[in-house]
């Protein structure tokens, strides 16, 4: 049992009870959580990340709630939040030295403005550098990893930095189990400051136009099959626009689900469940979930690939 005040014995930020998840998640879904904490800063959050693993103590960290579905009951247990406290970026002997917790697209703006290419096309994701790094986060043919040195980690209880060589990266993946990521570096080519700001611009305009940025979305449910795009067997099985509940499957993007106002998630899994399902059925291609679901039974997994 975690009680407030011995958490406050080594927190010096914020600590929330019961703290409604929807707050926290970019399709503005889900659930209490027991405890909600915010480290104030990186020394704060490593004090508690080392507390928690050194004691075996489970917990989930979040950071921007984008790509991540809540379950309506909520998470018992510990949710670590990690944006207010992890949001530093700074040139660092040549390299670009980012925390975990900075928003995507401050980290790409104050890349473009110091004049180092090779990340202007991630400007559009909505999450913090810490989930693009454990997703792989890509777009427009970049990825995260591509120039990227090492990743400060928590693991066993003591901070350590990774080089990328040894951490596996794959398609929306990192090889990064039993830790929490603290911060990156990034080696990145000059270039030009005024063609990366065009570049950006560009491929955000190409973004709003073809994804649902207006409206509370859980991102892209699904992965891209090897050869295949998810948003296209989506739209082909007929189900763009389709409705549970408040929530719906885009009608601009098929691999988005909305919230149009009270979405519940047993509103999503259900068009979860439909649109795997319906490709499946019709072309036999089982779609490999991208969201993460937390707080749901042991089963969902397997009730959504059924």
């Amino acid at each position: 049992m975690i009680h407030p005040e011995d958490i406050q014995k080594i927190l010096k930020g914020r600590i929330a009870l019961n703290e409604p998840m929807s707050r926290y998640t970019s399709v503005r879904i889900g659930g209490p959580a027991d405890f909600l904490l915010e480290p104030a800063d990186r020394e704060d959050a490593l004090r508690l990340l080392s507390h928690f693993q050194e004691g075996g103590i489970p917990f989930t960290v979040i950071g921007k709630g984008s790509n991540l579905l809540v379950s309506d009951e909520g998470i018992r247990g510990i949710v670590v939040h990690l944006e207010p406290g992890l949001n530093s970026v700074a040139m660092d002997a040549g390299m670009v030295n980012a925390g975990a917790g900075i928003p995507m697209a401050r980290f790409v703006d104050f890349c473009v403005q110091q004049g180092l290419s090779g990340v202007e096309m991630l400007a559009g994701i909505p999450g913090t550098l810490g989930g693009g790094v454990v997703m792989n986060a890509g777009a427009y043919g970049g990825e995260i990893s591509n120039y990227l040195v090492d990743v400060e980690v928590m693991r066993n209880a003591r901070p350590a930095r990774i080089p990328k060589e040894q951490i596996g990266f794959s398609y929306r993946h990192a090889s990064l189990e039993g830790a929490v990521v603290l911060g990156a570096r990034f080696r990145l080519p000059a270039g030009d400051r005024a063609e990366l700001m065009r570049v950006r611009r560009d491929l955000l305009i190409r973004r709003n136009r073809a994804q649902p940025v207006n409206m509370p979305n859980s991102g892209s449910m699904f992965k891209n099959p090897p050869g295949n795009h998810a948003a296209k067997l989506i739209d082909e099985a007929g189900l763009k626009g389709t409705k549970r509940g408040g929530a719906g499957i885009s009608a601009l993007h098929a691999n988005f689900i909305v919230n149009h106002g009270g979405a519940k998630a047993r509103d999503v899994v259900e068009l979860l469940e439909l649109a795997h399902a319906t490709v499946m059925k019709r072309t036999g291609i089982s779609m490999e979930l991208e969201i993460r679901l937390v707080g749901f039974g042991e089963n969902i997994y397997e009730e959504i690939y059924a």
